[in-house]
C-alpha cells in the first residue's frame, strides 16, 4: 500500500492521555491528566438539567449560538476591559484545543515557521507540524523559568517566522508571564510583523502575588493577537469541550472558515447551558481562585514535606518534580541549550529500549506507588529527562491519598 502522511511520522501520540490509560490499568490515583474530580458549579448542571428535556438540540449556528457570544463578550469586556465583537470577533470551537488548531490553520503555510517556548503543552508543536510549519524552541530558564530576551529575538527574526505561540499561565510549568516580559514579547511581534496566537485557559487560576495579563491588551497586539481559551477549567467542565477564539475581524474571517469545515460548531444545549456560568459575577471568580489556592498548599506542602524538589506554581494547576535522587537518569544540563534556541532537528536521547528515563519512572510510579504523573521530557525540547508533571486540581481526600502513597516512592530509588 502507498505510505501514509509522513507529517504525522513525525510525532508520537499524546502522552498525558496515555498515562492516563496506564492509570486506569492499575488503579493509580491520576495526576497526569489535568482534569478535577470535584463538581462543576450547581447553578451550571442545574441550568443543564432544565435544558436536557426541551432543547436545544439541533444545530447552533456554526461561530456558536448568538447569546453564548453575548454572554462571553461581556465577560472578556468585564477581566480585560477589551470589548470583542460577537458578531465578527468571536467564534466558538470543540474545545482550546480546536481552537488552537483552526488558529494555526489560519494562520500558517507549509513552510513558515512558529515559535514555542520551552517547556511547551504537547499539543502546540503537534499543531504546528500538521500545518506544515516548523517549531522554534526557545528555552525558559531552569532556574526562575524567565527567558533571554536576545535569544527570543534571534528566534523571532528567523526568516519564515509567522507566529509565536504563548500559554499564560504556562502548563506545564506553572509560570505566569509578568507584564514587563509580555511587553517585550509584544514589542517583538510588533517589530517583525508577527502573530502571537495565545493558550489563556487557566486565566483564572493565578496564584497571588501574581496577576494575568491578557497580552492583547498592550499596544499594537489587538490586530495580531489570536486568543484561544474554553470553559473546561474555570468552571470544571473538561468534558463539555467548549472553547473560543477571539481575534480582530481579519483574522476571524479565515478562523471562522476553518472551524466551520473542521467541526462545524460546539455542542448546542451545552452552550445555552453554559451561558449561565459565563454571566457568574466576581464572587465566583474570587472562590475560585481561593479552592485552587488552597489545593496548591495543600499538595505543595505535603510535597514539601515528602522532601521532594519541585517548582512552586505561579498559575495553572500543575507541579515540575525533580525525580533526580530515583536513579532514573543523569540530570540534563540545561545550560548548552539555554545559550540559543533550539530548533526542530535536535533528536531525544532515549535509554535502552526506546524509553526516556522519565517515561519508565511515570510507568514505575503509576504501577507500584499508585499515583501517576507525565514524563517532563514531554514538555521539553531540550533534553530534559528529570522532571515529571503533577496536577492538584483535586478533591482533598483525593490529594491526601496521593500524597499518603507517594510516602511509598523511595521503593524506586535504583
Amino acid at each position: 500500500m502507498k505510505p501514509l502522511s509522513q507529517r504525522t511520522e513525525i510525532f508520537t501520540d499524546s502522552v498525558i492521555r496515555r498515562m492516563t490509560r496506564i492509570a486506569n490499568a492499575c488503579g493509580a490515583i491520576n495526576l497526569s491528566q489535568g482534569f478535577p474530580d470535584f463538581e462543576p458549579p450547581e447553578a451550571l448542571t442545574r441550568r443543564l438539567a432544565e435544558i436536557a428535556p426541551v432543547g436545544p438540540h439541533q444545530y447552533a449556528i456554526t461561530f456558536g449560538a448568538q447569546n453564548f457570544r453575548e454572554a462571553l463578550s461581556d465577560k472578556q469586556f468585564h477581566f480585560s476591559g477589551m470589548r470583542y465583537d460577537p458578531q465578527k470577533e468571536i467564534v466558538i470551537t470543540c474545545g482550546s484545543t480546536e481552537a488552537m488548531m483552526a488558529s494555526m490553520m489560519s494562520v500558517c503555510n507549509p513552510g513558515d515557521k512558529v515559535v514555542l517556548f520551552s517547556p511547551f503543552y504537547e499539543n502546540y508543536s503537534a499543531d504546528t507540524i500538521l500545518c506544515g510549519a516548523t517549531p522554534v524552541y526557545v528555552p525558559l530558564s531552569p532556574v526562575d523559568l524567565s527567558f533571554d530576551a536576545d535569544v527570543l529575538e534571534s528566534a523571532m527574526a528567523q526568516p519564515g517566522v509567522k507566529a509565536l505561540v504563548l500559554c499564560n499561565p504556562a502548563n506545564p510549568s506553572g509560570k505566569v508571564f509578568t507584564h514587563e516580559e509580555l511587553s517585550i514579547i509584544a514589542s517583538l511581534a510588533v517589530k517583525y510583523d508577527l502573530y502571537v496566537i495565545t493558550d489563556e485557559v487557566y486565566e483564572h487560576i493565578v496564584f497571588a502575588p501574581h496577576r494575568h495579563t491578557y497580552i492583547a491588551t498592550l499596544p499594537g497586539m489587538f490586530e495580531r493577537t489570536i486568543e484561544c481559551s474554553s470553559l473546561s477549567k474555570t468552571y470544571s467542565i473538561t468534558g463539555w469541550r467548549l472553547g473560543y477564539v477571539l481575534a480582530a475581524e481579519p483574522i476571524m474571517e479565515r478562523i471562522k472558515k476553518v472551524h466551520d469545515f473542521l467541526t462545524v460548531g460546539a455542542a448546542a444545549p451545552l452552550m445555552e447551558a453554559a451561558v449561565t456560568a459565563l454571566r457568574f459575577d466576581d464572587s465566583y471568580y474570587a472562590g475560585l481562585q481561593a479552592h485552587y489556592t488552597h489545593m496548591k498548599n495543600l499538595f505543595t506542602n505535603g510535597l514539601r514535606d515528602l522532601g521532594l524538589n519541585f517548582t512552586e506554581p505561579q498559575g495553572a494547576y500543575f507541579v515540575l518534580v525533580d525525580i533526580s535522587e530515583f536513579g532514573y537518569g543523569s540530570r540534563s544540563s540545561m545550560s548548552d541549550s539555554h545559550n540559543g534556541m533550539c530548533d526542530a532537528s535536535r533528536s531525544d536521547a532515549k535509554c535502552a529500549g526506546g524509553t526516556l528515563p522519565d517515561e519508565q519512572f511515570c510507568i514505575d510510579m503509576a504501577q507500584n506507588v499508585g499515583v501517576a504523573a507525565v514524563p517532563g521530557s514531554s514538555f521539553f525540547r531540550e533534553p530534559v529527562d528529570h522532571l515529571v508533571r503533577l496536577h492538584f486540581a483535586k478533591k482533598d481526600e483525593t490529594l491526601y491519598e496521593a500524597l499518603n502513597r507517594l510516602e511509598r516512592l523511595k521503593k524506586l530509588k535504583r
